[in-house]
């Protein structure tokens, strides 16, 4: 037998950091799912050892209390644990923890897409140096196979675009504003009640959350290296209830969306609200859910859907991660698939299209004087900008205020014309305050 095989009906051990929710469910599911799970293996998964800060508090699936411990060593340095599956969360601890599990020749199952957008590359030349797997499907999606579509099923195209619905607190807060009338303030508040939501919501409602994933989906699809950073972003916090009834006034929906968009050799990647036709793929997806519409060259169109987060369908992804690495473990085999999609002396650095050259189709919301004129002077300024009206809405006055809102719909426009056009604009004495934008994804009006 091969060095590193392990026989058929043989266990692998596995080693749990972060013994949180998911954590929680990962035990849970490989208790409830033994038999199935060994039957498609040929072997048992055991959870060896779990390593947190606090393992007195007592978890809705119990373990023996020598599998606890709060020294995560015990986990890092032990022999026999051939997987590690990291749950902590953040950067600073877990990827101390990844890393020395690699170094460990520790194979590594994550769920921290903040991690790898933000140390990727560290740690996958880590684990190409030390011929280990790191299995990475929870990181996005959660129980939505994105990862290994992208990496496996769909890597005879290029993919030429992948629009997201990647976050599910902001979809469900969207959802409720959309469906129930709410303000995004009860909305967000509804959707901290229910779980979906942290005390802190910035990296949900903020699209930082997004924007990870969508610099490891760029990654997978493109081949190339992500700098966070240069990726456009904007949250969902200035959605106003004025908006939503706009945009179902226009036939759109508005959804957080991830956009990536391959325009030859240079790729255009963004995060921000999107009104988007009802009729649309992802208009119906609702609630906490994620979605992903990719296009292929060949594919063409593929759609998945699913839970994007919660204890069981995050789990579902971590075991699947452990089962195809303990396949290859049994199998005596190294990396059939390239972790990154890729071949990582094939990684290159990614030339992102400059957001001042977008091009698409916009919604404004001005608060102006009710005067003669003013649609006048609005729209001579947007036509000074290459920016071509597709309608106008405009609501009668109020007796108790002078301000009426003025909603207007374009043709496609670039993004740096549009911000100097608003510039321009904000400045007039008959319009009150700052501009709403949102952008449109409306093939109709290309």
């Amino acid at each position: 037998m091969r060095e590193g095989v392990v026989e058929v009906g043989k266990d692998i051990s596995v080693g749990l950091i972060g013994f949180g929710t998911i954590g929680t469910g990962v035990i849970k599911l490989l208790r409830e799912n033994e038999k199935l799970i060994q039957k498609r293996l040929g072997a048992r998964l055991v959870i060896k050892n779990i390593a947190d800060v606090d393992i007195e508090t007592p978890r809705s699936v119990p373990v023996e209390r020598e599998q606890l411990t709060t020294d995560v060593n015990e986990v890092l340095a032990d022999p026999d644990i051939s997987i590690v599956v990291e749950l902590v969360g953040g950067c600073t601890h877990a990827k101390t923890f990844v890393l020395e599990a690699i170094l460990n020749g520790k194979h590594v199952v994550t769920a921290n897409k903040a991690l790898l957008a933000n140390y990727g590359d560290e740690i996958f030349s880590a684990a190409e140096d030390q011929k280990v797997n790191i299995g990475f499907e929870a990181s996005v999606g959660g129980t939505i196979p994105i990862i290994k579509t992208l990496k496996e099923s769909l890597a005879g195209n290029n993919i030429e675009s992948i629009f997201g619905i990647m976050n599910g607190t902001c979809n469900y807060i969207l959802t409720r504003m959309t469906r129930d009338g709410k303000d995004f303030g009860s909305a967000l508040k509804d959707a901290q009640d229910l779980g979906f939501a942290e005390a802190d919501p910035t990296y949900d409602i903020e699209a930082v959350d997004t924007a990870h994933k969508l610099a490891i989906i760029l990654s997978l699809s493109y081949g190339k290296r992500v700098l966070l950073d240069n990726i456009y972003r904007k949250g969902i916090s200035e959605i106003s209830q004025q908006d939503i009834e706009f945009a179902r006034e226009l036939g759109y929906t508005i959804k957080l969306l991830a956009i990536a968009i391959r325009r030859g050799n240079i790729i255009e990647a963004r995060v921000h609200p999107t009104m988007i036709p009802f009729d649309h793929i992802l208009a119906s997806v609702n609630g906490n859910f994620n979605a992903f519409h990719l296009i292929g060259d060949a594919s063409g169109s593929v759609f998945l859907y699913g839970q994007g987060a919660g204890m069981m369908p995050t789990a579902s992804a971590v075991v699947g991660d452990l089962i195809d690495i303990s396949r290859d473990i049994m199998a005596g085999a190294w990396r059939r698939v390239p972790l990154r999609s890729y071949r990582e002396n094939q990684i290159e650095d990614i030339d992102l299209l400059g957001m001042d050259d977008v091009a698409t189709n916009y919604y404004f919301r001005f608060s102006a004087v009710d005067r003669p004129g003013v649609l006048s002077a609005i729209s001579g300024i947007l036509g000074s900008h290459n920016i071509s009206i597709s309608s106008v809405i405009q609501k009668e006055r109020k007796l108790d205020r002078d301000a009426v809102p003025v909603v207007v719909t374009t043709y496609k426009a670039r993004e740096k014309d549009v911000q100097m056009a608003l510039e321009e604009i904000d400045r007039l004495d008959v319009v009150f305050g700052k501009t709403t934008l949102i952008r449109i994804e409306d093939d109709a009006l290309r």
